[in-house]
């Protein structure tokens, strides 16, 4: 069924010159909707009520026990199809979004992250992993890295086609370069290769590393070294954000190399660093009375 939308979806992609990244997310949830709609619900999309639109969130709620955030990703692909593909008025008195609690993500100890580093033997996926910590890369970002992309004059790493459609600079850690270097000569160094090249193929050469394998490459190393469930690939985002933060770096400068939108979501990384390392001290710690507790 969904074969009959798509071509109308993909050219409304188009027109918007949506990211790649994007245009699957939404096909892919709008499948998944069509699907729950023909398969538990027994009806064809033109029959579609607020009502079955209803019970998909609850099912996604309650038997896939999706986050919030995650369930609001879903809204909006059904949002999307039903507004545009189908030309009906949506009801969000009906369909609200879901209201998500805040939850920070667990930030590994440095010594922790560099437990991961170096229990990475593999050059390739210790460059990739260097560069997401080193650089405040998303997955998605380093897996679509050219050659090109590094600069070793300027020290920087160019991300192309971003999160929001955007293109941004960040710093090179001179760590990953040296690794770089290492993985440049033992990957590329007899072969015929150009700058716009991905710097991390996958089997084929024509297509990067899938995203998938950095992220199973890095549970592996995680659960080798028995750290926590709760720490991933993107962890190591994360990190870079609060770990430069609590080295003094300015939370603008922060927020331009990690391609944030809004400073709000920067200044998020506050709750999660150290604040005795920022210099922070208990006034338990600094109280001068001399009939302070023993």
């Amino acid at each position: 069924m969904m074969n009959n939308y798509e071509q109308e979806i993909e050219l409304y992609f188009e027109l918007k010159n949506t990211p790649v990244s994007s245009r699957e997310s939404y096909l892919r949830r709008i499948q998944a909707f069509i699907n729950f709609i023909e398969t538990h619900r027994h009806k064809s999309i033109e029959e579609l009520t607020d009502s079955d639109i209803q019970q998909y969130i609850l099912y996604l709620k309650k038997e896939r026990s999706l986050s919030p955030g995650t369930i609001n990703n879903y809204i909006s692909g059904i949002k999307f199809f039903y507004t545009y593909v189908l030309q009906e008025e949506w009801n969000a008195q009906k369909i609200p979004r879901m209201r998500r609690v805040p939850k920070f993500p667990v930030i590994p100890s440095r010594e922790d992250v560099w437990k991961l580093l170096n229990a990475t033997t593999n050059l390739k996926h210790k460059a990739i992993f260097l560069l997401i910590y080193g650089s405040g890369l998303r997955v998605s970002e380093v897996a679509r890295l050219k050659i090109c992309d590094i600069s070793s004059e300027t020290m920087t790493v160019r991300v192309e086609y971003a999160k929001h459609n955007t293109t941004r600079y960040t710093i090179l850690s001179v760590r990953a370069l040296k690794v770089l270097r290492k993985y440049f000569r033992a990957y590329f160094g007899s072969a015929d290769y150009k700058s716009d090249d991905w710097l991390f193929p996958g089997r084929d050469q024509d297509k990067h590393l899938n995203v998938k394998t950095i992220k199973n490459t890095f549970i592996k190393v995680r659960n080798k070294l028995n750290l926590s469930q709760n720490i991933s690939a993107h962890t190591m985002r994360h990190c870079f954000a609060t770990h430069a933060l609590e080295d003094g770096a300015d939370s603008v400068y922060i927020k331009e190399m990690l391609g944030h939108k809004h400073l709000q979501t920067t200044l998020s990384y506050l709750h999660m660093t150290s604040k005795s390392l920022m210099g922070v001290k208990s006034p338990l710690d600094t109280c001068k009375n001399r009939s302070r507790p023993k």
